[in-house]
This record gives C-alpha cells, sequence and structure tokens, in this order.
C-alpha cells in the first residue's frame, strides 16, 4: 500500500500519514483504504468513511423506517395533486366560477409549490434535514384541514397556495435524506420511493369515490341539466348550495387528517437523526459520529467509524486554498469567521456549475423538470374532468366515473415497481428508462384527443399514468444521485423549482383554450388543452437524451 506523503490531494502536497494512525490501523481508515481517498477533497474523504459505514448497516431497521417515512412524502405530494384535479368539477358548480378561471387552482398550487421547492429546498441545506422533514408535512396538515372550511373562491385559492408551499418541499427533501442514509446497493430504493405516489393517488380517489357522488348536488356536474351555482342563481331558481355540495369538504378534511397522521409519525412515533453528511459539511464530526453509532446500535451492531479516523485525515489534509475546500474540515471550519462561513457558504453553489460536464447536466435536469412538470401539471389538472365529461357523454353516472378512477390509477402502482427494476438493468439503467417511459407518456396523452369510447378512454388514461409513475420514480430517484451532499438538497429544490414554476404558467395558458360555456360544454374544444400537455412531455425525451452519461450513475457524495 502507497503512501499519500508524495501525493496531491485537493490540489497540494499533502502531509505524511501520522506514524501512530499507521502503526495502530494499518493500510486502511474507517475500513477504508487509504489509496481510495487519493485526490479527493477532504470532505469527500470524509464521505468516503460515511458511505462506507453506511454500507456497513445495510438495510437495517432504522433504514427501513426512514424510507418509509419518506415515502409517505411522496404520498401526500400526489395525494394533494390529484384531489384538485378531482374536486374541480363540484367546486365550480358550487362556486360559479367561469371556465377560464378554472386554471386558477392548480396555478394557485403550483405557486405554492414552487416556494416552497425553492425555500425547503435551501433550508434544507442551511437549517439540516431533520426541521425540514418535520415542518413540511406539519405546514401541509394545518392548512389542509381548513381547506373545507372555504366558502369563496378567493379564500379556496389562497389555502390551495399554502398547501402547496408545505407539500413543495417534500420530495426534494425526502429523496435527499434516504439517500443519505441507505447503503450504495440499495439505491434502487430511491426510484421505489415513488411507489407511495400512486399508492396516494389510488387512495385519493377511493375518498373521493366515497364522499362526491353521495354529496353532491343533483343534478350533478356531468349531467346536462345541471344546477347551477346559487351565487348565479336568480329568484327561486334551483341551485347547488354548500349545504348540498358538502363531498368536496369531506374529502378535503380526510385529507388534511392523513397528513396531520404522517405527521404525528414522523415526529412523535419515530425522531429519526441529523443526517451525518450534513453534519460533516458543517463542521461537526463529533456528532456526525455519535449519530453513525446511534444508528448501528438501533440495528444491534457495532459502529466502525471514530472520530479518530475523521482526525487521521484532518492530519491528511490542510486545505487552505478555496471555500469548497473547507467543507467539511471539522473544527477549522467551525473555527472560521463570520466573513470566512459566509465565503464557504456561497462557494456550495458554485457545486451545480464546477466543470462543464456538470454544468450542463445541472441545466439539462432543470429542463427535464420544466418539461415533466409541465405535462403532468395539465394531465393532473384536466384528465379528470376530461374523462368525466366524455363519460358523460357516453352516458355513464357519476358514481361509474368515479370509480373508473380508480381502475385509471391503481396500475401506477405497477409503474413505479416497473421503473425501479429497469433502474437496475445495467445496458438500459436510469437514462434510456426515463427517454421510453417519457415518449410513451406523451403518446398516450394524444392518442386520448382522438378516441371516447370507455375502453379506450380508461386504457389511455391508465397508461398515461403508468408510464408518468415509471418515469418520475427514476427521475426523483436519480437526481440528487448526481449531486454532493453541500448542495444536494438545493440542487433537488431548484430543479423541482423550475418545474414547478412552469406548472404555473401551463394551466394559465391552458384555461385560455377552455370554452365559454365550460369544461363539458364541448368535449372536442376541451381537448386541445392536451396537446399543450404531450408536447412539452416529449420534450423530456430530448433534454434525457443529451445528459452527460458518464454522471449517470456515480458515486453520491
Amino acid at each position: 500500500m502507497g503512501k499519500l506523503s508524495n501525493e496531491k490531494i485537493a490540489g497540494e502536497d499533502s502531509p505524511p500519514m501520522t506514524s501512530d494512525y499507521e502503526q495502530n490501523h494499518g493500510p486502511t481508515v474507517g475500513g477504508v483504504h487509504w489509496d481510495q481517498l487519493e485526490g479527493l477533497t477532504l470532505y469527500e474523504k470524509k464521505c468516503k468513511l460515511i458511505n462506507h459505514e453506511v454500507d456497513s448497516n445495510g438495510m437495517g431497521k432504522y433504514q427501513w423506517y426512514i424510507w418509509g417515512l419518506c415515502g409517505f412524502g411522496y404520498f401526500i405530494d400526489l395525494l394533494w395533486a390529484q384531489a384538485f384535479g378531482l374536486m374541480l368539477a363540484p367546486l365550480q358548480q358550487e362556486m360559479g366560477f367561469p371556465a377560464n378561471q378554472s386554471g386558477n387552482i392548480s396555478t394557485a398550487f403550483s405557486a405554492g409549490l414552487t416556494a416552497g421547492a425553492f425555500t425547503w429546498g435551501v433550508l434544507v441545506d442551511i437549517i439540516g434535514r431533520q426541521w425540514a422533514f418535520n415542518l413540511t408535512c406539519l405546514f401541509s396538515a394545518a392548512f389542509g384541514l381548513g381547506l373545507g372550511g372555504c366558502s369563496t373562491y378567493t379564500g379556496f385559492l389562497v389555502v390551495t397556495a399554502f398547501i402547496g408551499f408545505g407539500i413543495g418541499g417534500n420530495i426534494p427533501i425526502d429523496t435527499t435524506i434516504c439517500l443519505e442514509f441507505i447503503p450504495q446497493n440499495k439505491r434502487f430504493l430511491l426510484a421505489l420511493l415513488s411507489i407511495f405516489q400512486p399508492i396516494g393517488v389510488t387512495i385519493c380517489s377511493a375518498i373521493a369515490f366515497g364522499f362526491i357522488p353521495k354529496y353532491s348536488c343533483s343534478p350533478g356536474f356531468i349531467e346536462k341539466d345541471a344546477l347551477i351555482s346559487c351565487n348565479l342563481a336568480t329568484g327561486g331558481e334551483p341551485c347547488c348550495s354548500k349545504a348540498d355540495n358538502m363531498g368536496w369538504r369531506y374529502f378535503a378534511f380526510t385529507l388534511g387528517s392523513i397528513t396531520l397522521f404522517i405527521f404525528f409519525l414522523r415526529f412523535v412515533v419515530f425522531r429519526f437523526k441529523e443526517s451525518p453528511k450534513f453534519l460533516v459539511y458543517r463542521g461537526k464530526d463529533e456528532k456526525a459520529v455519535a449519530t453513525l453509532t446511534y444508528i448501528a446500535n438501533y440495528n444491534k451492531r457495532e459502529c466502525g467509524l471514530t472520530l479518530a479516523d475523521f482526525e487521521a485525515l484532518q492530519a491528511e489534509s490542510d486545505s487552505h486554498h478555496s471555500g469548497a475546500e473547507l467543507l467539511g474540515s471539522g473544527a477549522k471550519q467551525a473555527a472560521l469567521s463570520l466573513g470566512g462561513k459566509v465565503k464557504v457558504e456561497f462557494s456550495r453553489y458554485g457545486l451545480l456549475f464546477k466543470n462543464k460536464d456538470v454544468a450542463i447536466l445541472t441545466i439539462l435536469v432543470w429542463l427535464t423538470y420544466i418539461c415533466d412538470f409541465w405535462g403532468f401539471t395539465l394531465a393532473g389538472t384536466y384528465l379528470p374532468a376530461i374523462f368525466a365529461c366524455k363519460s358523460g357523454d357516453l352516458g355513464l353516472s357519476l358514481t361509474q366515473t368515479y370509480r373508473n378512477y380508480l381502475a385509471i390509477y391503481t396500475p401506477g402502482i405497477f409503474g413505479v415497481l416497473l421503473g425501479a427494476m429497469m433502474y437496475r438493468v445495467p445496458k438500459l439503467g436510469r437514462q434510456l428508462t426515463m427517454i421510453i417511459t417519457s415518449a410513451l407518456m406523451g403518446i398516450s396523452i394524444f392518442v386520448f384527443t382522438a378516441v371516447n369510447t370507455q375502453p379506450a378512454n380508461i386504457g389511455l388514461n391508465m397508461m398515461e399514468y403508468f408510464f408518468q409513475s415509471a418515469f418520475n420514480a427514476v427521475l426523483y430517484g436519480w437526481t440528487p444521485e448526481v449531486f454532493p451532499a453541500p448542495i444536494r438538497g438545493t440542487a433537488c429544490g431548484l430543479a423541482s423549482f423550475w418545474g414547478r414554476l412552469f406548472g404555473i404558467i401551463a394551466p394559465l395558458m391552458a384555461q385560455t383554450l377552455l370554452p365559454a360555456g365550460g369544461i363539458c360544454s364541448d368535449v372536442q374544444v376541451t381537448t386541445r388543452i392536451l396537446y399543450l400537455a404531450g408536447g412539452l412531455t416529449l420534450g423530456c425525451v430530448l433534454t434525457i437524451s443529451l445528459f452527460p452519461r458518464k454522471l449517470v450513475g456515480s458515486e453520491s457524495m
């Protein structure tokens, strides 16, 4: 084993390895051979040691708890996103807002998601994973419970935006946390986190099926003689009132209660420790080792990493050259002046563009999220309503329509499983999987615009959601892998931010295409919205094809 005394690490000559440590521990530090650490910065060396310890844990009890609780974040993400599409028609019937304002619901939710993705994505790298993990869920639960109490459309939109603000941080935070606690050989579980999304959609559809058909105004919104809103009625004309239309409110109260229960599980039943990688890049080596020791003990094993291992790395490296190199330098980082700490903080953001390949990847990831969120925001907002309108034209009842939603969304669970399996196939892998699934998702949207039979409507909607689930499973699981821990939450948050931002713009453009008489007044005109959804979804095929191949599937730091 060659020593590092004559090697350059992080751009400078390294001092000789301390003889005491070499005599006591031999050619390894923290279970990792010294030659595996050559050419790495001090922070990257420490991450190598942490990765080795996490890999040694395997998928213990602690890791499964983390995976499950992060999965609940994915669960409520699409639980609520689906809810607004299912609420739209009965809400419009009761409150009487015009069709060209129907996109405001999705816009309000997306605005909250955008602000949440950026805010929580940045905060997770500043205040830590632990607080952000819990606060996003509490925020969503509080406003979710209040949604059912809204009596005006404006009030509904405001509360919807605040729900989105809480939900917006879930995926960037949960993928970041999960990646930093599960072993490298189980990274397919990141993709499998997305299985909670179609489960959320299916449960959401089942709850809607239980409440909306039974507790909505009659004649209902898909019928030709549907009651008008009492806000628009004159004299003693029969109309749709709040008292006769409580279904969507019961629906909202139920979803808010589910979200609050998930917060209870996260905050009370199981309290997870702060991420060791976050603690290391904040200069808190001792706390990082304490966390790893706690996890090992929780899994009934001994921790193989000690503070002395980190101190040996410190003796090997004396990083002065840049703020980025001071990340993870332990006591030296903690002892920096305020100006030095600010410099280190801003140096993190340069990691998104540290070389040509990474800069290209960062921009292409942003473009992929923009195309993806544009497509599924429009699909999630208008596909349920268009499907209901087409079902009404075919003579199906409201109960039959909502029952068909269950048939459409349940196979999404298997779409995630497919994505997770393809994620691990060497000759297929992440990149080709995302290309194939995004292409099929876009194609299914286009074909749906041209048909109107019950089997075709159900089958094509099922196909769209199946491939959407498979695609997002891989995309969300892969994104945090390619960015290092100091910038991981911010990188995921920024990607979601750009996607959510265009999720605001999409429904504003789409609602201008709606007929003046409402979504169901001319279904052929309404389906033009789906051209916007399908076209941008196919844009993912191009952006993903251009990803730098050598960065897809590399070891996470």
